[in-house]
């Protein structure tokens, strides 16, 4: 069993095989991980990022996709653990420039002391005094 870690989304991908750094994720799974392989090439979305020119057997192999090779290819950061079979992968250094450039912090919701969520989006536009506390 291999356990995906893409954005904020835990994927299990049970006929997934590792082979060093490369993930070849069965082309049937790949729609679980937000990619889909067009002909234009791999697409998420309206985005689509054509395989490189005579490369494409380092990408797609016997009803395979090479999530792995394809995410050294965007630029995207990667991490696995072979023993618990986990892929970690985080956002590509696009996306994340684009993140500064809007000064607009990442989304994410905390407890009250009372235990009601609030969400950063509720405060946009007002400005907001974070608190945190770290034991080490």
């Amino acid at each position: 069993m291999t356990t995906l870690l893409i954005e904020d989304r835990v994927i299990s991908v049970p006929q997934a095989r590792a082979d060093g750094e490369n993930l070849w994720v069965p082309l049937a799974d790949m729609h679980d991980t937000g990619w889909e392989l067009k002909p234009e090439g791999a697409c998420r979305g309206e985005a689509c990022f054509p395989l490189p020119f005579g490369k494409e057997a380092e990408f797609v192999e016997a009803g395979s996709f090479n999530l792995g090779r394809f995410a050294a290819y965007l630029g995207q950061p990667v991490v696995h653990d072979d023993e618990s079979g986990t892929w970690a992968f985080g956002e590509s250094p696009d996306d994340q420039n684009e993140m500064l450039r809007s000064l607009e912090a990442p989304e994410f919701a905390l407890p009250d002391l009372d235990g009601r969520l609030h969400n950063l989006s509720d405060y946009r536009g007002r400005k907001v005094f974070l608190v945190s506390w770290a034991s080490w």
